[in-house]
């Protein structure tokens, strides 16, 4: 069978997704449309840029579609005649109506070993429950959220140094290498797909800009856990000085208590140690509003009052 004659509509937004739509383009796949979200203010200066899947469907001359909200707007597929729909960290639910439409169905790369980790933040909640692994699970979409049959999957490990950030690039390419592997075999009708056993669902939510306020509450490994799926954008923080102080990176310490909570108990060339509720985590890489992310020895040369300090 030719790969080339079936058409595909993509559905997809960050770099993880442009990755695996370029990979699926330079394969040989026929994408004849790409739909993204809105471009979007970047920046200090809030200039708007492309999408990183726009970018890679105008390098190739693919039409770009970027509707509001595809639920009210998805008439223009039908002028398309697609085959399939591929959907990839596209960033907003796709009615039934639009599922509805390709004959060879809609299937979808989701970013866990599923069904773990429905939703919207799958690779983030990995990281913050300090997993040793996750996965790019390659599904059937249907109308309720991540629940169709599974058809394949890829497992990635997670390193203790992975953040948001490097964890992303290692499943875009565990999606892409799924992809296709897989599709040949699902274009052939050779992927039946596994139903997903509903008492082992766990979902996950919507990040929000509120998250990035570290909760002083949590544990020392939930907070660690939470800095790393933050990390390198949008960055979590805490207020130190009535600023918001960000914080990149951070390794768990000891189970000692040395101070009260929020406290940095420890500043010198050994570590920023902050204190937790059941011990004690090293801040390694911080930046001052305005100011470059640093390593937390450079960090301390420009900030001496840091010891005995509280974070909020």
């Amino acid at each position: 069978m030719s790969i080339s004659n079936k058409r595909i509509l993509y559905l997809g937004t960050p770099d993880i997704s442009a990755h695996v739509l370029e990979g699926l383009i330079t394969a040989g796949y026929q994408i004849v449309g790409v739909v993204a979200q809105p471009d979007q203010p970047l920046g200090r200066k809030k200039i708007i840029e492309p999408v990183p899947t726009k970018k890679v469907a105008l390098k190739y001359n693919i039409p770009v579609f970027q509707p509001q909200k595809i639920r009210n707007d998805y008439e223009f597929v039908k002028k398309l005649q697609i085959d399939l729909i591929i959907c990839f960290s596209y960033g907003q639910i796709i009615p039934q109506g639009l599922l509805d439409i390709p004959p060879l169905g809609s299937i979808n790369l989701h970013g866990s070993l599923l069904p773990k980790y429905r939703g919207a933040s799958p690779m983030q909640a990995a990281l913050i429950n300090r997993d040793k692994e996750t996965g790019i699970t390659l599904m059937e979409m249907i109308d309720k959220m991540d629940a169709g049959k599974m058809y394949a999957k890829e497992v990635v490990p997670i390193l203790a140094n992975d953040n948001y950030t490097s964890l992303s690039k290692k499943m875009g390419e565990a999606a892409l290498r799924l992809i296709l592997r897989s599709l040949p075999l699902y274009l052939e009708n050779k992927l039946p797909g596994v139903k997903q056993d509903e008492e082992l669902v766990t979902f996950t939510r919507l990040l929000k800009a509120e998250d990035e306020h570290l909760n002083l509450e949590l544990s020392k490994e939930e907070i660690v856990g939470w800095i790393l799926a933050l990390s390198d954008e949008p960055g979590a923080y805490l207020i130190f000085n009535n600023e918001k102080l960000k914080i990149y990176d951070a390794k768990i310490v000891s189970e000692e208590v040395l101070g009260d909570v929020g406290e940095i108990v420890k500043a010198n060339k050994n570590g920023i140690y902050l204190q937790c509720k059941n011990g004690l985590v090293s801040l390694t890489k911080l930046q001052k509003p305005g100011k470059k992310v640093l390593g937390y020895r450079d960090f301390l040369n420009g900030e001496r009052n840091l010891l005995n300090a509280r974070l909020v």
